[in-house]
């Protein structure tokens, strides 16, 4: 492990959910010589040796975080929230996609997209609102 690779594993374990970008600043913070091409090699590398992975929480750039750090996203396509779940939550539909395509889920390199509970919830109200007034005035 050279030491600017450890420099870009460092800055993914304090950074959490961190794209090559953020790494590379908080790399940079400390050796400015290193540049976002060698923070991306470098992910490439630890992700092959499964220090890290990447998970891809939206539009835009991968996020990296540590191999340890297993489970799966769920981002709000509303306001961008990103919550985390235990990866053991789609058992289930892992025995499924086993059982049926013989295919094995990786859990851990998920993100499902749809609405948090603060913008479903919204969402809901607003809709409520919407509907006429059913209520009918006796002449």
């Amino acid at each position: 492990m050279t030491p600017q690779r450890q420099l870009v594993l460092d800055a993914v374990s304090e950074l959490g959910h961190a794209t090559p970008e953020a790494v590379c600043t908080r790399v940079q913070a400390t050796a400015p010589a290193v540049n976002i091409t060698t923070v991306y090699r470098t992910l490439d590398l630890l992700e092959q040796l499964g220090v890290v992975k990447h998970t891809h929480l939206g539009h835009g750039a991968p996020t990296y975080a540590t191999s340890e750090h297993e489970h799966v996203h769920l981002v709000c396509h509303h306001c961008g929230r990103v919550d985390e779940i235990d990866a053991d939550a789609l058992d289930d539909l892992a025995g499924a996609l086993q059982a049926s395509h013989g295919f094995r889920l990786d859990a851990t390199h998920v993100a499902l997209s749809g609405a948090c509970r603060d913008c479903a919830d919204r969402a809901d109200a607003e809709a409520d609102a919407a509907l006429p007034d059913e209520t009918v005035e006796a002449p």
